[in-house]
């Protein structure tokens, strides 16, 4: 798990030398939530879309309209790939009418002897595409990569094939009877604070510079799940897919992403949040791990602007994590995550899927339960789903199982 130096030490956050990283539950103080609005079921677009836009104001910021349609690139296939289980596409996704982005590459599996269209998993990865596979023809990626093993000054090395297959269980996925897609964040926008100027923001702000001006503009959160949601234009296209069981999947910073592209685009059927902690499943409100200020401290550029003034003060933000799930409604939403990842806060993400459970009942639907944090690897829920693990911050093939125990559920597939 990777934790900023001063949690690692006890010492003071890094936002603000008064305050000390909580990791101790006695501690939390007491806090009151915004309210949740639940009506009826025909109340709920309209109250969703003043949810949203109050999202888009004060965390995410704004995610400008989509400049016409993507174009795509098969830069190769290939049969009886992962042992024979699957057919490989390698794809390239752009926008023409948004030329100063190089577009993105996309890693898609489908079942080898599938005979109707099936679901389809699909994420964005931290270390390249070639990082999630053992199969060495798959190319490694060109776009930014954020330094550490099996990287060079922000490029892909060779032993950096594979190195993250355990993340991304492609043949357990494929086996169960799903697809799977994913995509190298990077190729949306380089994880730091000047990287919009390489991104996706920065192709959009070079036609429309108001797209990156004022407290509301988008943040890099906020381009990763644009490029989701270009990932599904194509899915939804491919007749081997079923367009009404997409699961979108994210880890961490990308698990914030996966939520607010879930949240925002209502083709997504299976939002699955893996340890994405503050600014995404975890309560802002309980000044536990991780908290406002020290994500707009080492990240001022996740977020939009305006996420910044409530950085002393998260009770001032008007909105939660458990009215950002409830967005999720009345769809399917995961939320997992590991007992020993203080940093996350996994009690508050299993308090705020609790307490978002409620939009799911006026369509007679069940979220979480009432009662407390469960026991290890005990999932709960019905359409909400949650599980938590032992371990530290990480995607692991138990998680996976976990995710694909509740896609079987609810989209009765077949071992």
């Amino acid at each position: 798990m990777r934790l900023p130096l001063a949690f690692l030490l006890g010492a003071t956050s890094l936002c603000a030398q008064t305050h000390t990283t909580n990791v101790d539950e006695r501690k939390v103080p007491a806090y009151t939530l915004p309210a949740l609005a639940v009506g009826e079921a025909k109340d709920w677009p309209r109250q969703r879309a003043a949810l949203l836009a109050q999202f888009a104001h004060h965390v995410h910021g704004r995610t400008p309209a989509t400049p016409g349609k993507i174009r795509v690139r098969v830069d190769g296939e290939r049969d009886d790939c992962l042992g024979g289980l699957a057919h490989r596409t390698l794809l390239h996704i752009d926008l023409p009418e948004l030329p100063g982005w190089h577009g993105m590459d996309v890693l898609l599996y489908v079942p080898q002897q599938a005979k109707a269209p099936v679901p389809c998993f699909f994420g964005l990865n931290f270390a390249g595409n070639q990082s999630v596979t053992d199969e060495s023809d798959v190319p490694s990626t060109v776009a930014w990569l954020e330094d550490g093993p099996n990287v060079l000054a922000h490029h892909a090395l060779p032993t950096s094939a594979g190195a993250d297959a355990s993340s991304w269980p492609l043949r357990t996925v494929v086996a169960h009877g799903f697809a799977i897609a994913t995509v190298h964040y990077g190729d949306l926008e380089p994880d730091h604070k000047d990287g919009w100027r390489d991104g996706v923001r920065g192709a959009f702000a070079a036609k429309d510079a108001t797209t990156h001006e004022g407290d509301a503009a988008w943040g890099a959160v906020g381009a990763w799940a644009f490029g989701l949601s270009r990932l599904v234009d194509h899915l939804v296209t491919d007749p081997r897919l079923d367009p009404a069981r997409l699961a979108v999947v994210g880890h961490s910073r990308l698990g914030k992403a996966a939520l607010w592209a879930g949240v925002q685009d209502e083709r997504i059927a299976l939002v699955i949040a893996n340890e994405s902690g503050e600014g995404g499943a975890a309560l802002m409100r309980r000044d536990f791990g991780e908290t406002i200020g020290d994500l707009v401290h080492n990240f001022p550029h996740w977020f939009c602007p305006r996420f910044a003034e409530y950085a002393n003060a998260p009770e001032r933000c008007p909105v939660d994590a458990h009215q950002l799930l409830a967005l999720c409604a009345p769809r399917l939403l995961y939320v997992a995550s590991a007992r020993d990842d203080w940093w996350c806060d996994p009690r508050g993400e299993f308090l705020a899927a609790q307490h978002a459970s409620a939009a799911w009942e006026p369509f007679g639907k069940r979220g979480l339960p009432a009662g407390d944090w469960p026991a290890n690897h005990v999932r709960i829920g019905n359409e909400v789903g949650y599980h938590v693990r032992p371990g530290e911050h990480g995607l692991t093939p138990a998680d996976w199982r976990h995710f694909l125990d509740f896609a079987e559920l609810h989209w009765s597939q077949k071992h």
